[in-house]
This record gives structure tokens, C-alpha cells and sequence, in this order.
């Protein structure tokens, strides 16, 4: 089993990655392998809606998004782990989350998926229903832990005293590995979808 951790933050040793690294330690512990993937120093770019992903496999923006989505389809699930700012996620891992999930979230269906925040005070539980809303609108799995999957924190030292929060990733990362163990083992196909039914209120 393998999990993906992205890290949306621009500081690759900091709070984010403080708390995905308590979440993997905790899959880690349940046998599965992880890998963490820093992506938020990068200058991402957004969608341009010029619907390329419709005509091949990936976003043809440029190779970025492509090369992660990879890494996702072949693992058994995923964490994306982001700062709160102004209440909200951070922007390269918008752009990034944008363009990943246009382009291959067809290939994630039931595939289990996770969010985690860090913050100093306030706005936790808006980023964390912006991330959320990934995994919904693509029918994967949301793994959910005791509490909201958050920790506090101005810097990585701080956020190793937030004992609450470092229980709820390591439950969280706990959680993630029973759920995908449940799956394996009951090795059940996913239901069969519909025709896409779209509905336009205005014409």
C-alpha cells in the first residue's frame, strides 16, 4: 500500500510539513510506504480552460500537474496537506489542485482522499472545506479523523506542541490505512456511473 502526501506550502520543513509527517509516520506504522511532494515553491499555473485534457490523458499546460497525477493513480490514496491564507488555501496549490483534478480526477474515483490545514489562529475550517470539495465533486472517499484535520501553529516548533492536533493527523493517517485495507480486501468493482446528466438553468 502507498500513500501520496502533497505539500502545498511554500516552506518545505514547516508547519504543513510538520503535520503530514505525523499523519505518513502513523501510515507508516500501518504498512503502508508514503512519499511527501512538495509542490508549493513552485510557480504553478492555473487552468486556462483550453479543454487540451479533454483530447489526451493530462493537462498539456505543461508537464507539472502530470507528473504527480501519476504518482496519485498508482497509489492506493492521498493527503493534501495546505497553510490557511485569508481563510482559505494556499494559491499554488489552488492552481495546482485547478488543473489536477480537470484534467485526471476521473481516474481517482473511489480512491480514498484526505485534507489537512495548518494555521496560526483562524480560518482552518474554510480551508479544509475548500479542499474537501476536490474529493467530492470526483466520488473518492473523504477520510475524516477525530476531529477536524487541522493543527496550530506559527512555526514548525509551535505546531509540536499542539498535542491535539498532532493525534488528530496521526489518527487521521490511521484511519487512512484501515480504509484502504477495507477496500482491498473486500475487492469489490465500483458501481457502474450513469450517463452524465447536465443541468443548465439559463439558455
Amino acid at each position: 500500500m502507498k500513500v501520496i502526501l502533497i505539500n502545498g506550502s511554500p516552506r518545505s520543513a514547516g508547519c504543513t510539513f510538520t503535520a503530514l509527517s505525523e499523519v505518513a509516520g502513523a501510515l507508516n506504522k500501518s504498512n503502508t510506504e508514503t512519499e511527501i511532494v512538495h509542490i508549493g515553491n513552485k510557480a504553478v499555473q492555473g487552468c486556462i480552460a483550453c479543454s487540451g485534457c479533454h483530447k489526451t490523458d493530462g493537462c498539456v499546460v505543461n508537464s507539472d500537474v502530470n507528473e504527480i497525477a501519476e504518482k496519485i493513480r498508482n497509489a492506493d490514496g492521498v493527503v493534501f496537506g495546505s497553510p490557511v491564507y485569508y481563510a482559505g488555501m494556499n494559491g499554488s496549490l489552488k492552481s495546482f489542485m485547478d488543473r489536477l483534478f480537470y484534467s485526471n480526477g476521473r481516474h481517482f474515483r473511489g480512491k480514498p482522499a484526505a485534507a489537512i490545514v495548518s494555521c496560526r489562529r483562524g480560518g482552518s475550517t474554510a480551508a479544509l472545506d475548500q479542499l474537501n470539495k476536490y474529493f467530492a465533486i470526483c466520488g473518492m472517499p473523504v477520510v475524516s479523523s477525530q476531529y477536524w484535520n487541522m493543527v496550530h501553529g506559527n512555526t514548525p516548533e509551535e505546531v509540536k506542541q499542539d498535542a491535539e492536533g498532532l493525534q488528530i493527523m496521526r489518527t487521521l493517517g490511521s484511519n487512512m490505512a484501515w480504509l484502504i485495507k477495507c477496500i482491498k480486501k473486500a475487492d469489490i468493482e465500483l458501481p457502474e456511473l450513469e450517463k452524465r446528466e447536465r443541468t443548465n438553468f439559463i439558455r
